[in-house]
């Protein structure tokens, strides 16, 4: 999900992440986590947020266009997802497309 860190983008993510089944978040203490989370599913802390921080750092690493100062960097939404839709099946799935 982009956007700023507001409550109706999160609300928005959650609203994705609801066919996923999460029963877990673990997050940072931002205060919207607090406002729309129950207590027992939220951890604030990063003991479990390495795997997904290394994740998020070759994402941006591998894809140039997630880093706003190059030249390939689009406003459009839809090009975002395509391109980290492709990155996603050929190094998490092995599937080149």
């Amino acid at each position: 999900m982009f956007g700023r860190r507001k409550d109706d983008v999160f609300l928005r993510l959650q609203k994705l992440l609801e066919p996923f089944g999460i029963t877990k978040y673990y997050t940072d203490g931002w205060g919207a986590y607090e406002r729309h989370l129950d207590a027992e599913q939220h951890h604030v802390g990063k003991e479990n947020t390495q795997k997904i921080e290394s994740k998020h750092i070759n994402l941006r690493t591998r894809i140039k266009r997630l880093v706003r100062r190059t030249i390939c960097f689009s406003k459009m939404e839809r090009m975002h997802d395509l391109v980290i839709g492709l990155f996603i099946n050929r190094y998490e799935f092995g599937r080149a497309i």
